[in-house]
Formats: structure tokens, sequence, C-alpha cells
């Protein structure tokens, strides 16, 4: 099969084009043929060589969908379009690849409708959302402030707020057309911090108030102004490794 692999972390010109064996399914372990693969910024982490837990030679890739084509069983049948994450890319090969072999608790069947490149961009970010939001307290009515509409969280949580019922669903940009894009798609609460500071706008957008909650993943200068924009009593979470990558999607 054919799969990007990294031959070291020392960058994207580390990844190459192989041809690997079909992986071998063992007990508890399904055989799934990839769709696409998501991209998360923990790949960027590991190719950089600063995640220090992961060994090259390594397929890249931690989340992804695909069809099963062997020992789905009962529960993912052959032919089943799933989607799934785990510790692939990370600490075993990943999902840069033709084929993967999966373990059975980490699949979820692909609802109809949802295409599976949408599919492969789901668990990572979606999961990673539900629980901050959850850590964090988060019921109906709160203000949530999720810097990064760019970004796979920020805009995961901001999604996830809205639809749960939260007063207000912030997020932000550095760019004035990511902005505008935004609120194209729907997104009235973004801020555009290159025409206002995000504590400034936070305190407009809620009179004042701040954010009951806010969940970051970028770090930096971002993190201070974020922590400034808390309300009293209010919970932070910082995800991952803020500015590890020091190129984050805002």
């Amino acid at each position: 099969m054919r799969a990007m692999r990294a031959e070291q972390f020392s960058g994207y010109e580390a990844l190459k084009l192989v041809e690997l064996p079909k992986p071998a399914v063992t007990d508890g372990k399904v055989l799934v043929r990839i769709t696409a693969a998501g991209v998360t910024p923990l790949d960027h982490t590991i190719l950089s060589g600063q995640f220090h837990h992961s060994k090259p030679p390594l397929i890249l890739g931690n989340e992804g969908a695909g069809v099963v084509e062997e020992r789905g069983g009962t529960d993912f049948p052959v032919g089943s379009r799933v989607m799934f994450w785990g510790t692939y890319g990370a600490f075993e090969d990943g999902t840069y690849s033709e084929w993967i072999a999966v373990r059975k608790e980490d699949l979820c069947l692909i609802p109809d409708g949802v295409d599976d490149v949408t599919a492969a961009g789901i668990p990572v970010a979606y999961l990673t959302a539900q629980v901050a939001l959850t850590l964090a307290g988060f019921r109906a009515g709160k203000t949530v402030l999720a810097p990064a509409i760019g970004g796979s969280v920020g805009n995961a949580v901001t999604q996830l707020a809205r639809a749960l019922g939260a007063k207000h669903a912030i997020s932000s940009t550095t760019n004035h057309a990511k902005a505008e894009q935004a609120k194209a798609l729907g997104f009235n609460e973004v801020i555009d911090t290159s025409i206002e500071k995000l504590g400034d706008g936070v305190r407009r957008i809620t009179g004042g108030y701040g954010a009951d909650i806010v969940i970051d993943g970028i770090g930096g200068e971002v993190l201070s102004e974020a922590l400034g924009a808390l309300a009293l009593g209010g919970s932070f979470i910082t995800l991952g490794i803020p500015q590890a990558a020091k190129q984050p999607l805002t």
C-alpha cells in the first residue's frame, strides 16, 4: 500500500511516499480502507520534533474516515462508512495511508448525509470541544470565548456552544477577510483583532460582563488577553501545547 511516512522529525521535507505491506488485522482490530485523513496541529508538532514521545519512522494522522473491509462484525459490517481517532499517528502508524488496522472501540459509524472528508475532520476537534466544555462546567446561558475561528477546535467549540444554548459564543481572527467570511457563514460574534483587541471585543459583545468560559488552544499573547476577558468566577481551559507549532490557525 502507499503511505506518506515521516522518515525523521525534521519538517515537511521528511515526509516520503513509501510502499508498505497492507497492515495485518489482529483480534480486536478492523481493517479500514482510508478515504479521507484529518490533519491536526499535532501532526505539525510531531513533524517539527516538538512532541518527544513519538519515534520515526512514523505514518502521521490520528483521525480519519474510511470503509470497513475486514473483521468489523455485526457492529461494523463490511462496507460500513466509519470515522475514528486515537493514538494513531503519534504512538503507532496513522491515517496517511491507504489502509489501517483500527481498534473496534475507536470506530464510529458516519451518519447519512455526512461526506467522508467532513467526517475525517470531526473526531479530534469536536470531541476535544465537547470534553473542554464539559470540564469547564458549560450549561445553557453561559458565555463562551474560543479564540481562532479558523482553527478546528476554536471553530468546533463555537459551534457546539451555540448549538447547546450559549448566551454568547465568541471567537476571533487576526484577519479581516476571515472575519467577513465567518460572518457570511453565520458566525456573528467573531472579533477581528486586526482592528480591535480581543478583550475589548469580548467586553463590547457582553456589555462589559466578560466570558464565563474561555477555551484556548493558541497560547502566548492570545492567552494573556483571553484571561483578561474572563468574567469573575469564570473557567479557563488551555489545550495541547499552545504555540508549539508557532503557526496558530487564527
